[in-house]
This record gives C-alpha cells, structure tokens and sequence, in this order.
C-alpha cells in the first residue's frame, strides 16, 4: 500500500519504519515539529510534504498526532476536500472512536483505528516491541487493520466501538494504576520502617514473580495471599494497622480480590466456609448478607 503520516512522533515513526519493511511504500509525511522530522530522518529518507501534496497521493492515511487535535485535523482535511476516493484514515488513539474521524457524511473515504495496547519511551523500544504487541481495532475496514497489524509483527483484537472508552479505562488500569498500587505499597512499607526506594527495590520481584503466575495460569489462579486463602484475622490485622487514609483504597481491592477467590475456589470446586466469608465482607466494608450495601 501507498501511504502517509500526519505527525512523526514516536509511534507514527515506528509505524512507518515496520510498514516499509514489510513492503509497503510511505510517500511522505507531515508534521509541524521539526525535531520530531528530524529525529524521523534518522529511520527513514522520506520527504517532508505540506498537506496538499500528501493527502491526495496517499492510499491510506496515518493521523498519529496527540488525540486532542485528530477531530481538527479531519475537520481541516474534510474542509479543504483534500481526499481521494476510497482512500482510509487512520488514526492511533485508543480512547477515541474512529467516528471522530468522520466529519462528512459525504466523503468517499473510509475510517479506521489501530491502537497498539503498549507504552512506548522511544522510537528504538518501540521498534523494539511492535512485533508482538496487541492492537485494538474498530472501524470500518476492519480486515484491513488486521492485515496492518500482521505485517507490523503484531496481534489484533476487534473492540466494540462504542465501549471504546472501556477498552482505554482497562489499559489505564492495567499501565498505570499498576504503578499507582507500587506507590501505595510503597507507603506502607515505609510505615513499617523501610524507606521508598530500598522499598521499591524489595517489591519488584515480587510484582514480577506476580506477573509471571499470569502469564502461567492466569487469571483468578494467579491470585494468592490470605483472601485467596480466607485468612480474615490477617486481613483484620492490615486494616488494625493501616493508616485511616489508605483503609477505604484496600478494602476496594479487596472486596476485587474477594471476588477473584469466590471464583478460583469454585473452579477448585471449593467454596470459603460461610463465616469466613461473611467476615471478610464486613472487613471490607460490605454486608455479610451479599447485597453489597455498604456497613453501617
């Protein structure tokens, strides 16, 4: 396919380095950064073009700008009739549809959305783990995205456009609210006398070995500790211990995990005895009747 780029940062110079090696041809790009067309040029000799010249040569159309000016750039490129028909935008956003692409009905061209489920630093890790990495799909050439992300080493997933926002929140969660429960282990460590960074140094291997029991049995085999194991007097101990600010945090989570270990013992064919059960809800804020009203 014949393509181009509209922004040259990290994925958009990635996207066109992996696309080039698998054959396809990138006509030139657009950006209004010269560092990021500069730092471009280290991967690839492709020329810089104004927006006239690119849009109308171009099979397929690559907007890998920052998601807060996609919907203008669709809105300038729709405005000016800077298309040619059947041609496919494309745009990277994982939070945004590819409806926000669509700005006339009218335009004979097509709208699609490859989001790659990574977090990249540079263009190097990014070249680095592309292949391999998991992409969210939606739109309306949805074959085509998969043959892109194939010949970019990568895996696609078909998501339901209008639960888009859903998709985005679980990545939020698993990225960065990963590092979010780091720090809040890392408060409490430090209530126990070890400070952050000698704290942080203690935990990673545990968070790796947790991560690695995911990738093995997955999820809820992969949970431990005492609510997989139905020990409420240690949990009664955290919360004895915890400081007041930090109680409602883990009783969220464990009322989460809670819910994990009700299904890892039924897959056992097991089940928490009823007390215990009943007493782990009260310790983490819930009733013990099951109706999930908050103690009183």
């Amino acid at each position: 396919m014949k393509f181009g780029i509209i922004g040259t940062g990290i994925v958009g110079t990635a996207l066109a380095v992996r696309l080039e090696e698998a054959g396809h041809e990138c006509l030139g790009v657009h950006t209004r950064s010269r560092l990021s067309y500069v730092r471009f040029r280290k991967y690839l000799k492709i020329d810089h073009l104004t927006i006239e010249e690119l849009v109308p040569a171009v099979d397929i159309l690559f907007i890998t700008t920052q998601d807060g000016v996609i919907r203008s750039i669709a809105e300038k490129l729709s405005e000016n009739a800077l298309i040619k028909s059947g041609q496919v935008w494309i745009h990277c956003s994982g939070s945004l549809p590819s409806e926000v692409l669509r700005v006339k009905e009218s335009l004979p061209v097509c709208y699609l959305s490859l989001h790659p489920l990574q977090a990249f630093a540079s263009v190097e890790e990014a070249l680095t783990i592309l292949p391999g990495t998991h992409f969210g799909i939606e739109g309306d050439k949805e074959e085509l995205g998969e043959e892109i992300v194939k010949d970019l080493g990568g895996i696609p997933h078909h998501i339901l456009a209008e639960k888009k926002t859903l998709y985005h929140a679980g990545a939020v969660v698993a990225s960065n609210y990963l590092v979010v429960l780091a720090s809040f282990a890392v408060e409490l460590f430090a209530e126990a006398g070890i400070p952050g960074e000698e704290a942080l140094d203690s935990l990673l291997p545990l968070m790796r070995g947790t991560l690695s029991n995911l990738e093995q049995v997955g999820i809820p085999q992969a949970l431990t500790g005492p609510i997989a194991r139905g020990d409420a007097q240690v949990v009664q101990g955290h919360l004895d211990y915890m400081p007041p600010e930090l109680v409602e945090i883990y009783q969220g989570l464990g009322l989460k995990a809670l819910e994990l270990g009700e299904n890892k013992k039924a897959l056992q064919g097991l089940s928490y005895p009823q007390e215990e059960l009943y007493f782990l809800k009260l310790l983490l804020g819930k009733s013990g009747n099951g109706d999930g009203k908050e103690r009183e």
